[in-house]
């Protein structure tokens, strides 16, 4: 399976980037992982509505350049369908089953995604109704990928 985390921004703190190798290494066993980051727009603190939904287009056209029709598409969205991590797992296993061997998460920046993005991706997904730094949330997304492949594999794994 290959999956793709497509994200707005760099990882600027090495504690955070730190993370994510480990769990870039781990997942290596379990799939082939790309990740894909596309640059973010300088926002003004409060900014205007038109302001915001600029940089959200912009951000928007850098990341649909990278949203493969042929793979299934999960922008991350605070009013996604939420999972635990055993449907997670599920959910990774049955699109795997279903002919699905590219998935694609997508995440936008610190405003979110552009509605053009999510019109174009296939399903949204919540990890939860509180909101968390766009870095962090990869970290966030590739631990329960990580814990998702343990689960499906009949592996340990902390609770």
């Amino acid at each position: 399976m290959r999956i793709t985390v497509l994200a707005v921004g760099k990882v600027k703190e090495k504690f955070y980037r730190d993370a994510l190798g480990e769990y870039v290494k781990r997942l290596g066993r379990y799939c082939k992982l790309q990740i894909i980051e596309v640059e973010d727009e300088k926002t003004e603190d409060g900014g205007s509505k038109a302001e915001e939904e600029l940089v959200k287009e912009k951000e928007g056209k850098r990341l649909q350049k990278y949203l493969q029709q042929d793979a299934y598409r999960i922008a991350l969205a605070i009013d996604g369908k939420k999972l635990d991590s055993v449907a997670f797992s599920k959910k990774l296993d049955h699109l795997a089953v279903s002919g699905k061997s590219h998935i694609i998460f997508v995440i936008g920046g610190s405003l979110g995604l552009h509605d053009e993005v999510l019109r174009a991706v296939d399903e949204k997904m919540s990890f939860s109704d509180l909101t968390f730094p766009h870095q962090l949330m990869r970290v966030i997304l590739l631990e329960q990928i990580y814990r998702g492949f343990r689960i499906s594999c009949h592996e340990p794994y902390h609770k």
